[in-house]
C-alpha cells in the first residue's frame, strides 16, 4: 500500500461542504467518485480541514492509501478527468506512512475576501463577501490584533461546534486593502491558528466589519473576546468569501504553502 497526498482547489458554491453526505453533493463525494473511476477501486480520503457549505479552498490537502502505482502527473491528470469543473487536483505526491493530512498539520490558514462597494459583486458573486457601507482599514487592523495569542474563543464559536475545547492559539490576524477606485476596494482578512472552531472565522469577520463600519469602537473586540459568550458578538458573516488556504506541515513533508493574495476574481 502507498500513501498518496493530493492538493485540491475548489469553488464551494455548489457543494454541501467537504464531508460526505447522503445527498452525495459534497467535495469529498466528488473526489472519491473521481478516484474510484480513475483507479477502478474504492478509495476513502481524509482531509486537513473540513469546509462548510459554500466555502472555497485554494489548498485542501487530503491523503489516501492505495495499492495502485501511478506517477504524480498521472494522479493529477487522471483524477481531474473525472472531476467536475469547479474542483481540481493541483498536485500529487507519495508521502510516508507517518503523514496524516489532518493530524500532521501544525497550523491551518484561511482568508476572507470582501468587496466594499456601493454595488453588489457580479463576477465575484458567491466568491466574495459584500459590504456596501465604507470600511475603516486601520480600525479593523487594530481590532484584529486584539485576538492574537491563546484565548478562549467561545464568543466566536457556533452552537454545533464539536471541538473539545474553545481554547485556540491565533498566530495571524491581518487585514489588508486593495483599492479599485475611490469608493470600491477589496479587503482581505488572513488568519492562521493551530486550529479553528466551527464558524470562528466568519464570526470574527462579522465583528471586524462592525468595527470597520464604526458600529463599535476598537476596544469592543476585547469585550467580545472576554465575554466568552456567542451572544455578545456580531452575526455570522456569509460563507461566500471564505477560502481555506491550507495547512502547514513539517518541512520534511515538502508541502508548500499557497499565497493568500492569489484568488481568481482579483
Amino acid at each position: 500500500m502507498r500513501r498518496i497526498a493530493l492538493g485540491l482547489s475548489y469553488n464551494g458554491q455548489a457543494y454541501e461542504g467537504w464531508q460526505s453526505q447522503l445527498s452525495g453533493q459534497t467535495v469529498q463525494d466528488a473526489l472519491e467518485s473521481a478516484l474510484a473511476q480513475f483507479t477502478q477501486v474504492s478509495v476513502r480520503t481524509l482531509c486537513a480541514g473540513r469546509t462548510d457549505t459554500g466555502v472555497h479552498a485554494l489548498q485542501q490537502v487530503v491523503h489516501f492509501d492505495c495499492a495502485i502505482e501511478r506517477d504524480n502527473t498521472s494522479w493529477v491528470r487522471g483524477t481531474n478527468r473525472y472531476l467536475p469543473k469547479d474542483i481540481a487536483v493541483e498536485w500529487a505526491k507519495e508521502v510516508p506512512e507517518t503523514f496524516h493530512a489532518r493530524r500532521s498539520a501544525l497550523t491551518r490558514r484561511y482568508a476572507y475576501w470582501i468587496l466594499n462597494s456601493p454595488v453588489r459583486p457580479a463576477l465575484g458573486h458567491a466568491r466574495v463577501g459584500w459590504v456596501f457601507r465604507p470600511l475603516n482599514l486601520e480600525k479593523m487592523q487594530s481590532a484584529a490584533q486584539i485576538l492574537l495569542g491563546t484565548h478562549d474563543f467561545s464568543s466566536f464559536r457556533a452552537a454545533q461546534c464539536q471541538s473539545p475545547t474553545p481554547i485556540k492559539t491565533l498566530l495571524q490576524a491581518e487585514v489588508s486593502e486593495r483599492k479599485l477606485s475611490a469608493d470600491r476596494s477589496y479587503f482581505c482578512f488572513e488568519f492562521e491558528a493551530n486550529a479553528f472552531l466551527h464558524h470562528m472565522i466568519r464570526n470574527i469577520v462579522g465583528c471586524l466589519v462592525s468595527v470597520g463600519q464604526n458600529a463599535h469602537p476598537v476596544h469592543w473586540m476585547e469585550e467580545v473576546l472576554n465575554a466568552k459568550n456567542r451572544a455578545h458578538a456580531a452575526p455570522t458573516f456569509a460563507p461566500d468569501g471564505l477560502y481555506f488556504l491550507g495547512p502547514s506541515y513539517d518541512a520534511s513533508y515538502e508541502i508548500e504553502r499557497v499565497n493568500a493574495n492569489w484568488v481568481g476574481f482579483i
